[in-house]
């Protein structure tokens, strides 16, 4: 992957982690849970596990490129 990929993947996945931690956020106000549920919720959630991951993974990608 190039430099303009890597930084495309690491936006399209950035956008897609905020959407889906503000959705929870939404749901969670909605429903009224307390505050540490939602947290607890969002820094458990499977899905936010691995756009984080993924994220960390482009970024090491990304510091290894520029260093080439």
């Amino acid at each position: 992957m190039d430099q303009e990929d890597l930084k495309l993947s690491k936006k399209l996945i950035s956008t897609y982690k905020k959407r889906l931690e503000k959705e929870i956020l939404d749901r969670s106000m909605k429903l009224k849970m307390p505050q540490n549920k939602f947290e607890e919720i969002i820094n458990n959630n499977n899905e936010l596990i691995n756009l984080k991951k993924a994220l960390e993974d482009l970024e090491t990608e990304s510091e290894s490129h520029s260093k080439v």
